[in-house]
């Protein structure tokens, strides 16, 4: 038998339930994978709450690592055997084994931990392409990263600094400054609505940032735009306070011409190619310890209310993984 998290329903954590299933036979192009290490992100817990809609009834999850137990017809590219990570969709990663489509599984090098690439890989994708993509960030770059002490955040600081970037640090609480400045963040600050587009102002010695990341939201909106030189640009990419509210066209040119754009994983990794391309990238810098993966906390798979809980509160230091 093999256990999944099901959800019928919107709301709180306690809408997710263990469920078991038999073992399915995996179709052309798809293998039957045992599941490890399974990745924990904030598109979860969006998702579980319906701030994102998903179709219901559900799996969730978007992460995982394992084995290869069984492959179908016109599969190649693994065998039975491989050891192999996944970062995007189809929903269903909290599982103790499932279905999967066999062009979007990516080879694990032996020197890479199943929970390393369930904590690293969906993260790791998203910084890859935010750094070099969605901005080329590079020697002297000017870079704002909120939650700058979460998984995703030390991961951006970590390959922005090798990248040559000034890396402006912002985190919720006093307590999270140290983590953020071990990450690789130049500064790091508190966030203040008030105060932070001055404390960029002095920190890039009257420049401001070239770019904002910014994966809070609605809260962190005004103030992420007031950080911006001209012609600078704000990456919305989150929203853990909430959805960023509607902008005036005319408010970016009146605050220096800015730039905005909302990216995705899904847009960033739409073809297996680019998908595979990217994680390889992602890879490579953990084996070249630029990124380094931070488990933070490992759950049973039937605690995953609690590791929601522990995401959601702002209490996790790190990535949480999930372990069937």
């Amino acid at each position: 038998m093999a256990t999944h998290i099901a959800i019928h329903e919107t709301g709180s954590p306690e809408v997710m339930h263990l469920r078991t299933s038999e073992p399915q036979a995996p179709g052309p192009g798809e293998v039957w994978l045992t599941q490890a290490a399974i990745g924990v992100n904030p598109l979860d817990v969006s998702q579980r709450k319906g701030a994102v809609r998903i179709p219901l009834p559900s799996g969730l999850g978007l992460e995982g690592a394992g084995t290869v137990a069984a492959i179908g017809t016109g599969v190649s590219n693994v065998a039975v055997g491989d050891r192999v990570a996944y970062a995007t969709g189809p929903l269903g990663a909290y599982a103790g084994a499932r279905l999967f489509p066999a062009d979007r599984l990516v080879k694990l090098p032996d020197s890479v931990a199943f929970d390393d690439a369930a904590a690293v890989l969906f993260k790791g994708i998203t910084a890859q392409y935010l750094l070099k993509t969605t901005y080329a960030v590079g020697p002297g770059t000017r870079i704002v990263v909120y939650g700058a002490a979460g998984g995703l955040g030390q991961i951006m600081a970590a390959w922005a600094r090798h990248l040559g970037a000034l890396v402006i640090g912002v985190v919720s609480k006093a307590e999270s400054v140290e983590r953020a400045r071990a990450a690789g963040c130049n500064e790091v600050f508190v966030f203040d609505a008030a105060t932070l587009a001055d404390q960029v102002k002095e920190a890039t010695q009257g420049h401001k940032a070239d770019v904002v990341y910014d994966s809070i939201g609605r809260l962190t909106l005004e103030a992420s735009l007031d950080s911006l030189r001209p012609r600078g640009l704000l990456v919305s990419f989150g929203a853990a306070s909430g959805m960023p509210a509607p902008i005036e066209v005319s408010t970016l040119n009146a605050k220096g011409s800015l730039f905005l754009t909302r990216p995705s994983l899904a847009a960033h990794t739409a073809t297996a190619a680019e998908y595979q391309e990217r994680a390889r990238d992602v890879l490579a810098a953990v084996a070249a310890g630029i990124v380094r993966p931070q488990v933070w906390r490992r759950y049973p798979l039937a605690d995953v209310a609690a590791a929601h809980a522990d995401l959601e509160q702002g209490r996790s230091q790190g990535a949480i993984v999930l372990v069937p």
